[in-house]
């Protein structure tokens, strides 16, 4: 919903309202899809707003591996206010779904997965979802050659670091709230970072708003600054920033020239109303404006 301003406690008239689909991994797989890939997304949908979900990423040509639950699927609205350029979101908390549930999606990951060179995990698992979760999706990506990627935080991310996935990328926020300190800088996020290598992530990013991200390649670390760019709404853009990282590995960049394209991707997010709505051509065109340096170890 997008406002000329927004005025706290009073009526308040939208210029324009946008309907579409959404969410982390739906992000990732679209923007996957913009960049040429083949994507599956899969994962929970539930009621009318999860058919609707899966309707709308099929109609794109993106294919889809959905386990039906009984709970609906979740709405988040993004208030957008012109006058101070500030995005605010209000987000619907998930329901529980049922252990079995998550049995059936694991399997349904397993059959996917044949094949698959990535599987990345994106985002928080439902209440008193199991812990492990995304530590089994990362031994099922193991089995079968591909790159495991965990775009999570929490107790989910902790646990995937016993399956040492290859890549883990929070946000500077998450990390920080995960570890239980502020990251108030460059050097208090690497030395975070360097503990996730510690406990087994083999490669991290850590994206930071309009922040430079930071990357850490074993023990190599890069800086990543994004171009300026006049944001409409930046919503979803570390979720770009992860789906072209991916792209770019799985075509052979080192991690620095990776995370060059995941910024190109993420400034190109921002570019539009919607979340994940990338285009190609604005990536490449902005990947110019991409500064990519190497930081002393």
């Amino acid at each position: 919903m997008v406002f000329g301003k927004v005025t706290i406690d009073a009526v308040n008239r939208a210029a324009e309202t946008l309907d579409g689909v959404a969410g982390k991994s739906i992000n990732v797989a679209t923007v996957l899809h913009a960049l040429g890939e083949e994507p599956v997304a899969v994962g929970f949908i539930g009621g009318d707003r999860g058919e609707e979900l899966k309707r709308t990423i099929e109609t794109r040509g993106i294919e889809t591996g959905f386990i039906s639950v009984t709970e609906r699927t979740r709405q988040c609205i993004t208030v957008i206010d012109k006058s101070t350029v500030t995005q605010t979101e209000l987000v619907e908390e998930s329901k529980r779904v049922s252990p079995d549930a998550y049995d059936a999606l694991l399997n349904l990951i397993r059959t996917h997965a044949k094949g698959c060179r990535a599987i990345v995990m994106s985002g928080t698992l439902t209440p008193q979802g199991p812990t492990d979760f995304y530590l089994q999706c990362c031994q099922i990506a193991y089995e079968n050659n591909a790159l495991a990627v965990v775009d999570a935080h929490g107790p989910a991310l902790l646990r995937s670091l016993e399956a040492r996935p290859d890549l883990v990328k929070p946000n500077r926020a998450e990390l920080g709230a995960m570890l239980g300190r502020d990251l108030v800088d460059e050097a208090e996020t690497l030395k975070a970072m360097k503990e996730l290598i510690e406990q087994g992530a083999k490669n991290v990013v850590i994206t930071a708003g309009k922040s430079p991200a930071l990357a850490l390649e074993g023990k190599r670390p890069w800086r990543i600054s994004s171009p300026r760019i006049e944001t409409i709404n930046p919503i979803g853009s570390g979720d770009a920033f992860t789906a072209a990282v991916v792209w770019r590995l799985l075509l052979g960049d080192d991690l620095g020239q990776a995370c060059r394209w995941g910024a190109a991707s993420g400034a190109a997010n921002a570019l539009n109303l919607m979340a994940g709505e990338v285009k190609r051509e604005d990536v490449e065109r902005l990947l110019e404006d991409v500064k990519v340096e190497e930081m002393k170890a």
